[in-house]
């Protein structure tokens, strides 16, 4: 069943649309949209760190991601606004990212491939760190999940229930950057994003408990992988962006259950 590309793809679109579901649900309710673009942006100085020491890239994209991420959490609060230092250390990562890819002599990279994925491309090995790394994500988030969600509702509420928010942080952040190294190889870089936020925003609307929007995110998340990689299929059009194509038709669909609701 593995031999075929196009299984070896939709798995590997399932894989990442269930580690992104839970985690993407907790980026918008904190408002980390911008967050998660940033630690993707990071994750190619990753890339061209492991290419360059000759070690996994997917250990690489991760180490990078959370050194980043961690910093943010360091310095925020410290007279740097969120956003300023987001869009610093998002843009710097990039750049060296870039500028140490063309050091690397003897080295060919297809760089469009980490920067919009290459799903169609994903082995054995690839749906093995895919899945890995999805089921190290939603066990890691099934575990704080209540700790979690008590200090997005409120740091106050959770220093009264003995929780630390900056610990919860701390893990989203981890989460974070195993989601975004796993995902490099399907959706690419700069797609990373729009797959965290826009199948966990569509469930929104249909959802009237946190349990149900990140069920629903998963949900919708693999249901625009399949699609998406169907309709590349059929029209021949780029296999990433087509799936985050569908992902923001399922967003429009979904939108006018908000005012109902209301």
């Amino acid at each position: 069943m593995l031999d075929d590309f196009m299984t070896r793809a939709t798995l590997a679109g399932i894989g990442v649309a269930c580690a992104a579901a839970p985690l993407g649900s907790y980026v918008v309710w904190r408002r980390m949209a911008y967050f998660g673009d940033a630690t993707a942006h990071a994750a190619i100085l990753g890339v061209a760190l492991s290419l360059a020491l000759q070690i996994s890239i997917f250990a690489g994209a991760v180490a990078v991601a959370l050194a980043m991420a961690l910093t943010v959490t360091l310095l925020t609060g410290r007279g740097y606004a969120m956003d300023t230092l987001l869009g610093v250390l998002a843009h710097s990562a990039l750049a060296f990212g870039l500028v140490a890819v063309s050091f690397l002599s003897g080295i060919r990279i297809d760089l469009m491939a980490y920067l919009f994925g290459d799903i169609l491309a994903v082995s054995r090995g690839d749906l093995a760190v895919i899945w890995g790394g999805a089921a190290l994500v939603i066990g890691l988030i099934c575990w704080r999940w209540s700790a979690l969600l008590t200090s997005t509702l409120s740091q106050d509420l959770a220093h009264a229930s003995g929780i630390d928010p900056r610990r919860e942080q701390l893990i989203l952040t981890l989460a974070l950057a195993i989601t975004v190294a796993v995902a490099i190889k399907v959706v690419g870089v700069l797609l990373i994003a729009a797959m965290l936020i826009i199948p966990a925003a569509a469930a929104r609307p249909l959802s009237r408990t946190p349990e149900q929007m990140a069920l629903f995110a998963a949900a919708l998340g693999a249901v625009s992988a399949v699609a998406g990689l169907q309709s590349a299929y059929v029209l021949d059009t780029p296999a990433g962006p087509s799936i985050v194509c569908v992902a923001a038709i399922l967003f429009a669909v979904t939108s006018p259950f908000r005012g109902l609701r209301a």
